[in-house]
């Protein structure tokens, strides 16, 4: 699922792949469902490609997601993340990600994923999981 959701690099929020053109894609906010072209010059990553540092392997963004959804109850952050200081988003990513590498993940990667959380939460976006493809479910 987290193929599909992007980041644009210069645009608030997150995006929904919806098609591609041409040296574009086709993109939907998921914050107000307006849809508009993304060209090629502009920086877009998928949340499926997304990993945070830890003091042994990167830990990709969708099982992090998935340990909030549960520790959460799928409900949004109730966190301020304009007031909240770098202490406690650090207090608080560590109870999600105790291992987490203090030195590479700064306090504005954690406020980011918080807000993506909570973007997901309230559009209705909680299984990050990967589809299978029909081979994957006719091998089982």
């Amino acid at each position: 699922m987290l193929k599909t959701i992007l980041s644009i690099s210069g645009k608030p929020g997150l995006y929904k792949l919806i098609s591609q053109g041409k040296n574009m894609l086709i993109v939907e906010s998921l914050s107000d469902k307006k849809r508009f072209p993304v060209h090629s010059v502009e920086k877009v990553i998928s949340l499926g490609d997304i990993a945070m540092y830890t003091d042994a392997d990167d830990v990709p963004l969708k099982d992090i997601l998935t340990t909030m959804v549960a520790q959460e109850n799928v409900a949004p952050l109730t966190l301020d993340l304009k007031k909240v200081s770098s202490d406690e988003l650090r207090t608080m990513f560590a109870g999600i990600l105790p291992a987490y590498d203090r030195d590479r993940v700064h306090p504005s990667d954690i406020k980011k994923l918080f807000s993506w959380y909570n973007l997901l939460v309230e559009s209705g976006i909680t299984n990050f999981e990967d589809e299978k493809t029909e081979n994957e479910k006719n091998e089982e």
